[in-house]
């Protein structure tokens, strides 16, 4: 699973509210979440995030509560993968579950800037910064892990085993 896009760079604990705002839980629809995703720290995501665009976060990304609507945003947003120090595990599993990479890359995030491009290969954890010429390790995805994402997430996988 390769990929490249440009980087949307978030802080520290960016916590699900953040993601997507409780007052927008009423809503499953994932076109309707990605409309108000990041609404409260970047008003400009929903609007000018593009298909392919790589989301990048610090320690503990995804933290709070346990609700599967921020994923589910970020992914409808066009968020192919995203890459942080570490996430926070519901988060990760909860990523895992929809199809939605995440590589896990410690304090070697912090050379990642807004803006930067990046070439990312999910299945070897390579994630190579275009605008830099660093080139970072991630663990990459386990091969069933892999599977999900390729399939879109659990529920697909599960499907097609069927």
């Amino acid at each position: 699973m390769k990929l490249e896009g440009k980087v949307w760079r978030y802080g520290d604990n960016i916590d699900t509210d953040v993601i997507i705002p409780a007052r927008y839980l009423n809503s499953f629809d994932p076109a309707e979440l990605a409309t108000h995703c990041m609404e409260d720290i970047d008003t400009s995501f929903a609007k000018n995030v593009k298909a392919g665009d790589i989301m990048v976060g610090g320690r503990n990304f995804g933290c709070g509560s346990s609700r599967e609507h921020a994923p589910v945003a970020i992914k409808a947003a066009g968020i192919p993968v995203i890459i942080a120090a570490n996430f926070a595990r519901i988060f990760y599993r909860n990523g895992i579950n929809i199809g939605l990479p995440l590589l896990e890359i410690g304090s070697d995030v912090e050379k990642i800037k807004a803006d930067d491009t990046l070439r990312v290969d999910a299945s070897t954890g390579t994630i190579e910064n275009l605008s830099t010429g660093d080139v970072f390790r991630a663990h990459p995805l386990p091969g069933f892990v892999q599977d999900i994402a390729r399939a879109g997430g659990l529920i697909n996988y599960i499907k097609e085993k069927k």
